[in-house]
């Protein structure tokens, strides 16, 4: 009886905690109001009288929910004059998907691209259908007033110690707030891919630029030079340039930019020859142990990274120069002249090649005598 009156409780019991459990629906959730999360990555740079914005979109609302529809963009600056801290609205339709990339190109207006130098910042705001906003974006702060006059005459030409680059001087070239950015774009990047490990050598990045000072590295009549030495063989460059305004504003160094010059291109084509070898010497013996006569030379190495080796020349009196090592050049810093006559004078230069069978001018040249047995 007592079993029985107890399994009935357990039963009621068990049906009690089901109907109680997690089939009971909770707390109804409000609607989500699908703001689009901010945006806070709003990078803002000005070459001339444009300013390029570039940012992400996101790719959820504020509730953590997948956006699926374009979201409308809205553009706004502020120009640091008085107090004020209104944005003003740029007049732009744009729409944008979901985790997509963002730009726009703002060109100023004549009232800011004028005058002295003052803070101009930028925000973005995204909006839903129904013009609701989670708020602004960071904030991106260029320059506004009169950026620096176009480079012009841009040109580059291969030498043999890079990429010699010259643009002409202009008048606000004389003060020290002003430089030069030179914009170099890798147009051939190699195609294989680079050794992988500790010692892999640093693969060449496809845009690189170099900030140097107006016409500190060498110019004269009213032309500015610069060399890039930083260049591979074998490729195609684009050069761009632009001069750049340093300004204080509100303590804080900001850069005030120019327009991009028109572009140049040049290939590094290896088309020069090694540097000529130096500190030839000549030494003649007259034989002995059964050897004949014989002049052994040698120079100084010449440093080149795509040297193959060296060439040697031999004449008597005023002859023709008469090449008398292998076709191919020689590696050693030496050779051994077998073919001469006792009690003739010899004169000897050598020359070096590259791998591509560029050859330098010869060297200054040696005499050497053979003894007498």
């Amino acid at each position: 009886m007592h079993k029985a009156l107890w399994a009935a409780l357990t039963v009621g019991i068990s049906s009690a905690l089901l109907l109680a459990g997690c089939g009971t629906p909770g707390a109804p959730m409000p609607p989500s109001l699908n703001l689009p999360d901010r945006v806070t990555d709003l990078t803002a740079v000005r070459a001339g009288n444009q300013v390029t914005l570039a940012w992400t979109m996101p790719r959820r609302n504020t509730d953590k929910l997948l956006l699926k529809d374009n979201i409308a963009v809205i553009i706004t600056r502020k120009v640091a004059e008085g107090t004020s801290d209104r944005f003003d609205s740029v007049n732009v339709d744009l729409s944008l998907p979901p985790s997509s990339a963002g730009s726009f190109i703002d060109t100023l207006p004549a009232e800011l691209a004028t005058g002295s130098p003052r803070s101009l910042t930028y925000r973005i705001v995204l909006r839903n259908r129904n013009g609701r906003s989670a708020g602004p974006s960071n904030a991106a702060q260029v320059l506004a007033g009169q950026a620096p006059t176009p480079v012009t005459s841009l040109s580059a030409e291969m030498r043999k110690q890079g990429v010699a680059l010259s643009w002409a001087s202009a008048a606000d070239q004389t003060s020290p707030s002003t430089a030069i950015r030179l914009h170099r774009k890798l147009l051939t990047p190699p195609v294989i891919k680079p050794r992988e490990g500790l010692l892999a050598p640093p693969q060449e990045p496809l845009e690189e630029s170099l900030l140097v000072n107006s016409c500190a590295l060498g110019g004269h009549a009213g032309i500015c030079r610069a060399l890039d030495k930083r260049i591979s063989l074998g490729r195609s460059y684009e050069y761009r340039a632009q001069r750049v305004a340093r300004v204080n504003v509100d303590g804080k160094t900001l850069e005030l930019d120019g327009e991009f010059s028109a572009p140049v291109r040049v290939e590094t084509q290896d088309i020069f020859p090694p540097e000529i070898p130096s500190g030839l010497v000549a030494v003649a013996t007259a034989g002995e142990n059964g050897a004949g006569p014989a002049i052994d030379l040698s120079w100084q190495s010449v440093a080149e990274s795509d040297l193959a080796g060296y060439a040697i020349y031999r004449r008597e009196g005023e002859t023709p120069w008469l090449r008398i090592s292998p076709p191919e050049p020689i590696v050693p810093l030496a050779f051994h002249d077998a073919q001469v006559q006792p009690g003739h004078t010899y004169r000897y230069a050598v020359s070096a090649i590259d791998q591509g069978g560029h050859e330098s001018a010869r060297s200054t040249e040696t005499e050497e005598t053979v003894p007498n047995p």
